[in-house]
């Protein structure tokens, strides 16, 4: 493929094209940034408007009841639960990606203490997220574990019987490696260490098994997931957190709210947790993030007679292909490396080149109307989401590449001057 003809070609028989239209996307912009801030889908805005003017401003506090308000983490929960390999009424939506870790992270510590209390390292990767990372030291001061890290390729050989915890994000921030979750926690168990995942990257992008083979070596221990990237819930959605059924009874998490009490309008002194994934839960559910979220794991579930996140997945795979392809072949000679694994299998949906001069490059490519973002020190990152992105704009992204490396403009000083990074 040579031309933008042959592109436009590709996405006249894209059987998975029409999705884009289900989504809001400004005229004349590539987007290449749905990692970090997923599209807003087109039926957002009326939905919000519903909840805003009539569930909020005309029922008031009957729509807790009369518009199923209370319903939304476990009704959103069973959506996302279809698409991360689980069964209804594991997953709940609640807080944040971090605040949802530390719930996790402590109740499998917890777990760890009362059965092999000579394990006291959580191992993690090097570059991993580094929010879960801070989640993860401040626990291990308070409860006298230690963090370790390892470079990815590294971790199966650093599994001890001295680790507790197998702490991991499946799809890597910076460089977009994807781990292979069933060998990591099948490693992880064999070595007697609990397994958590953070599919922040990964969920709605491609598809994912926590449960492995459905074997209890496969099956993970604990996992969280964000609301605004690949969910295209909207900015500061909230985030996604599941359980294995096999820990529910024993995992108390400290962040005891009485919504996640067994019965949250007794209103009683003591605490007893909910017997199932609803004892994640703390606070009163945000209604307004909710919904939007839920617009947004609705538009990945439109894909489902389509072929699903299987489908969306071989897409993606050809997308970020065609991108590297493109890249090294028309940008070749302007200090561009490739950072992103070159085997599909080990890639999730992004591309990530390495430039000495990364950050006014992706602003010069942003004045150009092609969104991508930069991650310090010289990590240009470019989101595929295949759900909206085309064939063309993997080619028209490139080319303004071209023409960007080619120019004098990413020397401008306002380019080179660090602000807000985007």
């Amino acid at each position: 493929m040579t031309s933008r003809q042959d592109f436009e070609q590709l996405d006249a028989s894209d059987p998975l094209a029409s999705l884009r239209d289900l989504f809001d996307l400004p005229e004349g912009l590539i987007y290449l940034d749905g990692n970090s801030l997923g599209a807003m889908p087109r039926t957002t805005a009326a939905r919000m408007q519903r909840v805003i003017q009539s569930e909020w401003g005309r029922d008031l506090i009957q729509s807790w009841n009369k518009a199923g308000w209370m319903d939304l983490p476990r009704r959103v929960g069973d959506k996302i639960a279809r698409l991360v390999g689980v069964g209804p009424g594991e997953v709940v939506v609640a807080d944040s990606t971090s605040v949802n870790l530390f719930k996790v992270l402590s109740a499998a510590m917890r777990i760890v203490k009362e059965d092999q209390p000579h394990r006291h390292v959580i191992l993690s990767e090097t570059t991993n997220f580094p929010s879960d990372l801070y989640i993860a030291e401040s626990l291990a001061q308070v409860h006298g574990f230690r963090l370790e890290l390892a470079e990815a390729g590294a971790i199966p050989s650093r599994l001890s019987d001295q680790v507790a915890v197998l702490l991991l994000t499946q799809v890597n921030y910076r460089t977009g490696r994807l781990h292979h979750m069933a060998a990591l926690t099948r490693a992880a168990h064999r070595a007697g260490t609990l397994a958590i995942w953070d599919l922040a990257h990964s969920t709605g992008a491609l598809p994912v098994n926590l449960m492995g083979d459905g074997s209890s070596e496969e099956a993970a221990d604990f996992a969280v997931g964000c609301g605004y990237k690949f969910l295209n819930g909207g900015p500061g959605a909230p985030a996604f957190v599941w359980c294995h059924p096999r820990h529910v009874e024993r995992s108390w998490q400290p962040l005891s709210g009485w919504l996640g009490h067994s019965a949250p309008f007794e209103f009683t002194p003591g605490y007893r947790p909910a017997p199932d994934i609803g004892r994640y839960l703390c606070g009163t559910p945000p209604v307004l993030s909710l919904a939007a979220l839920e617009c947004g794991v609705d538009s990945l579930l439109a894909a489902e007679p389509m072929g699903g996140l299987e489908a969306l997945r071989e897409k993606s795979i050809a997308l970020s292909e065609s991108f590297i392809h493109l890249a090294e072949e028309r940008c070749a000679g302007f200090g561009l490396s490739l950072v992103t694994p070159r085997e599909s299998g080990q890639r999730g949906s992004q591309v990530s080149f390495a430039h000495a001069h990364g950050y006014p490059i992706m602003q010069a490519l942003i004045a150009r109307r092609v969104i991508g973002d930069f991650r310090a020190p010289d990590l240009l990152r470019f989101g595929i989401t295949p759900i909206y992105t085309r064939y063309v704009d993997v080619w028209d992204a490139v080319e303004q590449l071209r023409a960007v490396l080619d120019g004098e403009e990413w020397r401008d000083a306002r380019f080179n001057a660090r602000g807000i990074v985007t």
